[in-house]
């Protein structure tokens, strides 16, 4: 390589012997997705309160986001996974959803944020329990990703409800509303 250039000290692909691989490109499709929109949906808050006092907080779990992403692209590609064709559906829908609740203000951003988080950590527990259920020792390394986000996506939703997320007018109506919409998300990204 040349000067400067870092080395990577292992394949970008992983062994694929063993593996089941209709299960393991679900996970990867969808979860690679939900990070997608996630992203796409703090861009959205951040477009419409990024000046404003809940600005660096935002910013800060859309930081996490962006990692969360970088780490589902990596995977991706070491276990060849094909993305979901609904990409550009997700770029328009999470910046729609972000900038929408952003547009409530502080409390309806944040309250997005609850209604989002919960899902995806619920979502992530699934998954933990499905490779668990495979074999937790094969599935080491994407058991510890899953958790390390699952827990991040926790703090996320703990912080919306520090920032008083249930305050918003009509709170349950737009929980449910964005909940199904995750969970119609999910479905939709695993297979498509």
């Amino acid at each position: 390589p040349g000067a400067g250039a870092a080395l990577r000290p292992c394949s970008s692909r992983v062994a694929q012997e063993g593996i089941n691989k209709p299960v393991i490109d679900r996970i990867i499709r969808v979860d690679h997705a939900g990070e997608y929109g996630a992203n796409r949906i703090y861009a959205g808050q951040m477009a419409v309160l990024g000046r404003s006092a809940v600005g660096p907080v935002i910013q800060q779990m859309w930081n996490q986001e962006k990692n969360h992403l970088k780490k589902f692209n990596e995977l991706m590609v070491a276990y060849r996974v094909r993305p979901t064709v609904l990409l550009p559906f997700w770029n328009i829908a999470g910046f729609v959803l972000g900038a929408g609740s952003a547009l409530l203000g502080k409390k309806g951003a944040m309250a997005c944020t609850v209604a989002v988080e919960e899902s995806i950590s619920e979502h992530y527990n699934n998954q933990i329990r499905t490779l668990i259920e495979e074999d937790p020792e094969k599935y080491k390394e994407l058991l510890q990703v899953i958790k390390q986000f699952r827990d991040e996506e926790q703090e996320h939703h703990d912080i919306g409800l520090e920032h008083d997320a249930e305050a918003t007018p009509a709170y349950s109506v737009l929980k449910t509303a964005i909940q199904l919409g995750c969970k119609a998300a999910i479905f939709l990204s695993e297979r498509i």
